[in-house]
């Protein structure tokens, strides 16, 4: 069974991406306890490229990376490529968001995630995008990493937070980014005919 590698250190994201990948024959493992690859890219693609890059050089695997983040048109895309770095923890992420938006009526967002898969060797072989449009709610609802209680999902009904791994895979940037992804995956580990 080919090994797939996911190059990120967050448990969240690595626990949803070998969700969305548990139907197809891999051996999905995280990236090396430890490794932290800097995220010196200016936008998502490139920061998925870096990371998958080096985590493939370094494993001599299969890498597969993802980079993310939250985009308010009301702060002109801010927090942007920084949204991980906006603050030192979730929860002074989402206070400082609050603070930054006020009273703004003009509350739409977009989550954005890029995905890079890198060769064994550390060449990128594919990438994807995926945005879910959605808007920021006034405070937290329900409990989940990063801005997920705040971002408030119509289709769903709810904020990502609340929605279930289900809704997240066909609603969800990640989701959407790991679907247009998955062809090219499939071919590129010869997984599919």
């Amino acid at each position: 069974m080919p090994i797939l590698v996911v190059a990120s250190g967050n448990p969240h994201k690595v626990a949803e991406i070998g969700a969305m990948l548990e139907l197809v024959e891999l051996d999905v493992l995280p990236q090396p306890p430890g490794l932290d690859i800097e995220e010196t890219g200016a936008t998502y693609l490139a920061n998925a490229r870096l990371k998958a890059e080096a985590v493939a050089r370094i494993t001599g695997h299969w890498a597969l990376a993802d980079d993310s983040g939250i985009e308010v048109d009301a702060l002109d895309g801010a927090p942007g490529v920084f949204s991980a770095r906006y603050a030192p923890t979730d929860h002074e992420r989402i206070h400082r968001l609050l603070k930054e938006l006020g009273d703004s009526l003009y509350r739409g967002a977009s989550f954005r995630s890029a995905m890079a898969l890198a060769d064994p060797s550390g060449t990128t072989r594919a990438e994807a995008e995926g945005i879910c449009r959605g808007q920021i709610l006034r405070a937290p609802q329900g409990h989940g990493p990063g801005y997920d209680s705040l971002f408030y999902v119509r289709e769903a009904g709810c904020s990502y937070a609340l929605m279930g791994p289900h809704l997240k895979a066909k609603l969800g940037s990640r989701g959407k980014a790991a679907r247009a992804l998955a062809p090219k995956l499939l071919r590129l580990l010869e997984l599919s005919k």
